[in-house]
């Protein structure tokens, strides 16, 4: 898949989510999980885990338990899109 770090409209809200302060307990999975096969490439393994690959780095993440991900899932989200160029237009 090819990587962008462009954001379309729908994501863009996801985006704000994962940069905002204090972290959001509020941002879903689902989501997440759309922005990130939006701008990078999203391999679902044979375990139930989702391997990531965004620019350069790749980050494997445990689907949560329930719909939003977790303080972690958003410190590693942040550094992952940062990285790829990927930021919030409020930061």
């Amino acid at each position: 898949m090819t990587q962008r770090n462009e954001v379309d409209g729908r994501h863009r809200l996801t985006v704000e989510k994962i940069f905002s302060h204090p972290i959001g307990h509020n941002i879903q999975w689902h989501d997440v999980l759309s922005l990130l096969q939006s701008v990078g490439s999203v391999i679902e393994e044979p375990s139930g885990r989702y391997r990531v690959t965004l620019g350069s780095e790749t980050e494997t993440f445990d689907p949560p338990r329930h719909h939003d991900i977790d303080e972690q899932q958003v410190i590693d989200l942040r550094r992952m899109l940062k990285n790829a160029g990927i930021t919030s237009t409020t930061t």
